[in-house]
């Protein structure tokens, strides 16, 4: 048997069998009962450094996000 032809008969059956089963083993994994609170703090994640109510008008104003209203600075 053909080199290629073997390996294509491989890929078509067995590989493509334990890719499936490796794709179904990734969405169990990542939908699983306690996987929960793993995705909701992954979600949160971008907002973790705003601080409510700050509206940058204090004088000593010391936020940790800068502020992009404002434009590039060149100093």
């Amino acid at each position: 048997m053909e080199t290629y032809t073997f390996l294509r008969q491989l890929a078509d059956s067995w590989v493509l069998l334990a890719l499936t089963l490796f794709f179904l083993g990734v969405i169990a994994w990542a939908f699983r009962p306690g996987s929960r609170p793993l995705h909701d703090d992954a979600a949160a994640a971008p907002f973790r450094h705003d601080e409510l109510g700050c509206d940058r008008t204090c004088a000593d104003c010391n936020c940790a996000a800068p502020d992009f209203t404002k434009g590039p600075s060149h100093g």
